[in-house]
C-alpha cells in the first residue's frame, strides 16, 4: 500500500509496504531495468498542519551496463527515504518537499519512490575495478584475454 488515507493518521503514523513491478508505469523512463520488484516500506505520519512526513526504505536490484565492457552489471539498491509532503503553496518551490493539494483526502508516496530510486542508482557502474574494456578497434572483451588485432609497433 502506497497510497495512504489521510484519515488513517487520526490513530497515529501508518505503515506502508509495497511492491512495484519492474513492468509498473512508474518507473518507466528511469533509463534503468530492474530484477524483480523493487520493495517499499516505510512510515507516514502527521508533521505539521498540512505536512507529512514519510520515513521508508526502498530496496531493489537495478540492470545496468559496465561502462568499459558492457556486461551486465547488478546493482543492489538498499536506499533510505525521508520525505515531505504539504499542502502548503509556498513550500512547492522547496525542491525537497513534494506539494499535494489542500483537501487532498490522500498522499501517494509513489512519485517519492520513484526520485528516490533514480537518485539512487548508480549511473556509471564498472563489472569489476580491473575491468580491461573493449578492444576500440575490434570491439572485441579484452577481460577475456588480448584480442586478435595486431599490436602496433612503437616507431623507433
Amino acid at each position: 500500500m502506497l497510497r495512504v488515507d489521510l484519515r488513517e493518521l487520526r490513530r497515529g503514523p501508518v505503515e506502508t509496504t509495497g511492491q512495484l513491478d519492474p513492468a509498473d508505469p512508474a518507473l518507466a523512463g528511469l533509463g534503468h531495468a530492474f530484477e524483480g520488484p523493487v520493495e517499499v516500506s516505510g512510515r507516514l505520519q502527521e508533521a505539521g498542519a498540512g505536512e507529512y512526513l514519510w520515513r521508508g526504505s526502498i530496496h531493489a536490484t537495478a540492470l545496468n551496463e559496465c561502462r568499459r565492457c558492457l556486461a551486465e552489471v547488478r546493482q543492489e539498491i538498499d536506499a533510505p527515504v525521508d520525505v515531505l509532503f504539504s499542502t502548503d503553496a509556498e513550500a512547492a518551490d522547496d525542491p525537497s518537499v513534494y506539494p499535494i493539494p489542500e483537501g487532498s483526502t490522500h498522499v501517494d508516496v509513489t512519485d517519492a519512490v520513484r526520485e528516490e530510486l533514480a537518485l539512487a542508482v548508480e549511473p556509471l557502474v564498472l563489472c569489476r575495478d580491473d575491468c580491461a574494456g573493449l578492444c576500440p578497434k575490434c570491439g572485441a572483451d579484452l577481460n577475456a584475454g588480448p584480442c586478435a588485432c595486431a599490436v602496433a609497433a612503437e616507431p623507433v
